[in-house]
């Protein structure tokens, strides 16, 4: 049962109390793969409807439902007081063994009531029709499969940075004992994505974390159980005695283990007991690519790019046009459906009844919600320098969430349908080996959490696919053939994003040497300045890939002196051949671990469409020093100054003097008057 066959189903109902309590909690066993009481405790003493309980005054009484370790229910009649039911669940909780989790429902809402010892309450309260939001399944999952997860006090973003610090130990433990660190990362990597299945039940109930307590004393006996998991978790197959599914995705394609050492397997343990489920992918990528890249470990600890920063570019660049899209349709299939509705009641008028041909209304409208549904799950996202895949990860999460609502508003309108996003549409350029295989990871779980948190099983035969698009190689220069240096293809796309190299064009040959450099110039000599900052080549490459209909829009983070100079000159030919339609001028951000001030600038080929937006204000044009008031881009030299002056007083050294001294000139007279 989908979310939205769920919400549809009880919107509808009238029934009492007595009549939906036990069906209303069968449909949530059913929505959230949940096992239902009689079939997990058929003698009913530990999962059960109607627990016999003796109340603290010593009345008797009846939990509506009772799973020990997890929860207390009752329910009540339609918008009755719940307040009421708390309390008397409330006089119940001893009798049911003090649960960490009291939970009052109406089939209308639903209130989980925190429970556990020593801690401060929380109610989440969840409605109805808001029962589809990932916060609430999410909470409602917790609920029925991992109660501990709701106690108050532990945040995804505190998880994810205690894990990738654990995982960090035995990086560095790993490389102390001479493995090669490319070897590592990847088994590291394999290792965090059997802690993630395990709390996400793509493997068997604690399969990993009992296989890690069983052989924890037994290192080398743990190399051979994780070798052949994987070799199970690649292929399909068993492991012992639990079924394990086919993984595949190119994660597991290689079964080699690196034999840990008993500190190595202490560290992995206390990782494993976080509940992976709840990681943070937005910044997940960014802390596990400092952990195993050894060129990155200065920046452990340091600052990251949040989910709300990555969105401040995603959203104007990528969902408002296709938000405007929805709309449209939307608006559309919202005039079919008054025709349909009023075709069912004259039919319903007629002793023929319902024609079961459907009608032209009836055909259009689903024909829309198709159309629109097929055109998000064909969008191709492309980031050009995408490090660990945040920005990927980000982008995938906004178009499963706009689909979603598509199917949320198809659902009670007769059209039911799975999602069909998948990670599949995103492409990435990368030049960091770390990064590249981080990135598949980061966006696999990011996806796989997505529909775990929004009552979709994910699919079982292969639970990965394989994914090539996110290459590894050089986005502006293709040195396959050093003497002839050539300008690389990059994947098309209906939009590029992402956050290119920052590096000042003064720096260029000190960080990436001579030869390249010339490369670099020798390649895109007429298309950007040689002095300009590295960030440019991505700019320009973006413009022509728009500029050859291989590109709708794109949105690329730069160093604000994209504003001015050498560089002014890439936004100018963005001007010229299509149009700057939002900017950020002037914004803070982390930058390998370091606070910076940059731009974002999202342009498109020439267009008619609504205002451009600058500092989130609507304007009607964006010059290219990224303002909207007068073009002083555009200003000329003035003859009458020729031959007048070179240029102004320039600083070739310290000129500086004392404060008292300043003090005495500023307080002397003016010699002139």
């Amino acid at each position: 049962m989908t979310p939205q066959v769920f919400v549809s189903k009880w919107q509808k109902t009238a029934l009492t109390e007595r009549s939906s309590a036990q069906q209303h909690f069968l449909d949530l066993c059913d929505l959230l793969g949940h096992p239902k009481p009689a079939d997990a405790d058929p003698e009913g003493t530990w999962y059960t409807f109607e627990r016999g309980v003796e109340t603290t005054g010593g009345d008797k009484g009846w939990a509506d439902v009772w799973k020990r370790g997890y929860f207390g229910w009752e329910y009540k009649g339609k918008h009755k007081d719940l307040n009421a039911a708390y309390q008397q669940l409330l006089k119940y909780r001893e009798a049911l063994e003090n649960p960490p989790l009291l939970v009052v429902c109406d089939t209308d809402r639903l209130e989980i009531h925190t429970n556990f010892t020593g801690t401060v309450k929380r109610v989440h309260t969840i409605n109805l029709t808001s029962l589809a939001e990932p916060a609430n399944l999410d909470a409602l999952r917790k609920l029925f499969h991992d109660p501990q997860a709701l106690r108050p006090g532990e945040t995804a973003v505190g998880i994810t940075q205690d894990a990738a610090k654990r995982i960090g130990v035995i990086a560095d433990s790993m490389r102390a004992r001479g493995v090669p660190p490319r070897d590592a990362a990847h088994f590291l990597m394999k290792l965090m994505f059997c802690m993630f299945a395990e709390d996400i039940e793509l493997l068997p109930a604690r399969l990993f974390s009992r296989l890690l307590d069983g052989a924890k004393s037994d290192p080398p006996r743990l190399a051979r159980m994780l070798k052949t998991l994987f070799e199970a978790m690649a292929n399909g197959g068993d492991f012992g005695a639990d079924p394990v599914r086919r993984f595949n995705g190119g994660l597991f394609d290689a079964a080699d283990v690196i034999p840990l050492t008993p500190g190595e397997i202490t560290q992995l343990i206390e990782a494993n007991r976080h509940n992976w489920a709840d990681v943070e992918p937005s910044i997940f990528g960014t802390l596990f690519e400092r952990t195993l890249d050894p060129a990155k470990r200065s920046q452990i600890g340091a600052h990251y790019t949040s989910r709300d920063d990555i969105l401040t570019l995603l959203e104007p660049v990528v969902m408002a046009p296709l938000r405007r899209e929805w709309e449209a349709v939307k608006t559309r299939c919202d005039a079919l459906w008054l025709k349909i509705q009023a075709e069912s009641q004259k039919a319903a008028a007629t002793s023929a009844g319902p024609s079961q041909k459907r009608s032209k209304p009836r055909a259009e409208f689903d024909k829309r919600i198709r159309e629109f549904r097929e055109n998000l799950a064909h969008v191709r996202i492309l980031d050009p320098a995408c490090g660990s895949g945040n920005f990927l990860y980000v982008a995938i999460n906004l178009l499963l969430d706009l689909e979603k609502e598509v199917n949320a508003y198809a659902a009670p309108r007769g059209l039911s349908q799975l999602p069909m996003v998948r990670p599949t549409q995103l492409a990435g350029i990368e030049i960091n080996q770390y990064a590249q295989e981080l990135a598949q990871v980061v966006i696999w779980i990011g996806y796989l959490q997505w529909k775990r948190q929004n009552g979709f099983t994910p699919d079982t035969d292969p639970v990965l696919e394989p994914f090539e698009s996110i290459r590894c190689m050089d986005a502006i220069i293709d040195l396959t053939n050093p003497d002839a240096p050539l300008e690389p293809e990059w994947p098309e796309a209906d939009y590029i994003v992402g956050n290119p190299p920052f590096l000042g064009g003064k720096l260029l040959r000190t960080n990436l040497g001579d030869s390249y450099v010339d490369a670099v110039f020798n390649v895109w000599r007429d298309r950007v300045r040689a002095e300009a900052d590295l960030c440019c080549y991505w700019f320009e490459k973006s413009r022509r890939q728009i500029e050859r209909k291989q590109c709708n829009r794109a949105g690329l983070l730069a160093t604000q002196g994209i504003r001015g100079g050498a560089n002014r000159e890439t936004l100018a030919r963005i001007q010229e051949t299509g149009r700057i339609f939002f900017a950020e001028s002037d914004r803070s951000w982390i930058l390998d671990g370091a606070n910076v001030h940059i731009s974002m600038v999202g342009f498109e080929a020439a267009s008619k469409a609504a205002a451009c937006v600058l500092d989130g204000h609507a304007v009607a044009t964006i010059n290219t020093n990224l303002t909207a008031t007068a073009d002083i881009t555009t200003a000329r030299r003035l003859s009458v100054n020729l031959n007048q002056s070179f240029m102004g007083d320039t600083k070739g050294g310290a000129f500086d003097i004392s404060f008292a001294k300043a003090l005495d000139l500023l307080q002397m007279p003016n010699v002139t008057g």
